[in-house]
């Protein structure tokens, strides 16, 4: 990281969802610290950058895992060095074996550490890990309200095995790495082509009824979109529609594929 002359304020932590607690932190500073750890990610790595219009600066985990508190501490300061103020979060640890906490912080930075509270909301503690647990759930209801915004996952558009345009409804077909994917089965999504954001419906899990291969598969409800294998795509996850199961044949899942988009349709009038 770069030596930084002109931040005085920063807020530090993993920032992984930049859900409301974060930005409860984040409105409190002019500069954002990540600590990368790279894997299982909400928001991986700059992906961040897309929640804010804070400048993030990242230490890779790997790199201070070992620092003491006393040694961390003085990293930020070399690297920041009109730093006066630091904000983190009541949970906060830092240092080898986090043998460091937010009180321990404010005994070693001779400036103003504010600890931010827990954030709760409807008598749910606002965390990463709980965000993660609904994901498993398919709950997104719960995900998106401790998110503050729908859930969303970048990928790759890739070729499928060509059934949807012939047999069933035209999709596209994404290779989603680095993020946590909900559970398998249905979402009402939005999907992003182009900058644009249209309603659709989205399958993300084992292919049961063909080749038994796990796929993400979004199809954009009332207009047949063209997108080329490579190219970027976004999902937002609104809602759980349905379990992923297993159709004898391609008919019955095509009748429940137009289903799904029935009920998406119904509730994007509403």
């Amino acid at each position: 990281m770069k030596v930084d002359n002109c931040i005085k304020s920063i807020a530090i932590g993993s920032f992984d969802g930049m859900h409301i607690a974060h930005q409860a932190l984040i409105e409190r500073v002019e500069t954002v610290v990540v600590v990368e750890r790279n894997g299982g990610y909400l928001t991986p790595g700059y992906k961040r950058t897309n929640f804010t219009d804070k400048p993030c600066a990242f230490y890779h985990f790997d790199k201070i895992r070992h620092h003491t508190p006393e040694a961390f501490v003085a990293k930020l300061k070399e690297n920041f060095p009109k730093l006066e103020k630091i904000v983190v979060g009541y949970d906060f640890a830092f240092g080898k074996n986090k043998e460091g906490d937010a009180t321990h912080l404010e005994r070693l930075f001779d400036g103003e550490v504010e600890i931010v509270g827990e954030i709760t909301i409807r008598g749910i503690s606002v965390h990463s890990r709980t965000i993660r647990a609904f994901l498993k759930e398919g709950d997104m209801a719960n995900v998106n309200l401790l998110l503050g915004r729908a859930y969303q996952v970048e990928g790759e558009v890739v070729r499928g095995q060509g059934l949807g345009k012939t047999q069933l409804v035209p999709t596209l077909n994404l290779k989603v790495l680095h993020y946590q994917l909900p559970k398998e089965g249905v979402y009402r999504t939005a999907t992003c082509v182009d900058g644009v954001w249209m309603p659709s419906v989205s399958f993300l899990g084992h292919r049961l009824s063909t080749d038994g291969s796990y796929a993400v598969e979004t199809h954009i409800i009332g207009r047949e979109v063209e997108v080329a294998p490579g190219s970027e795509t976004a999902l937002r996850f609104e809602a759980f529609i349905r379990q992923n199961r297993k159709f004898e044949t391609l008919d019955t899942l095509k009748a429940q594929i137009q289903a799904d988009i029935a009920m998406v349709t119904k509730a994007e009038v509403k």
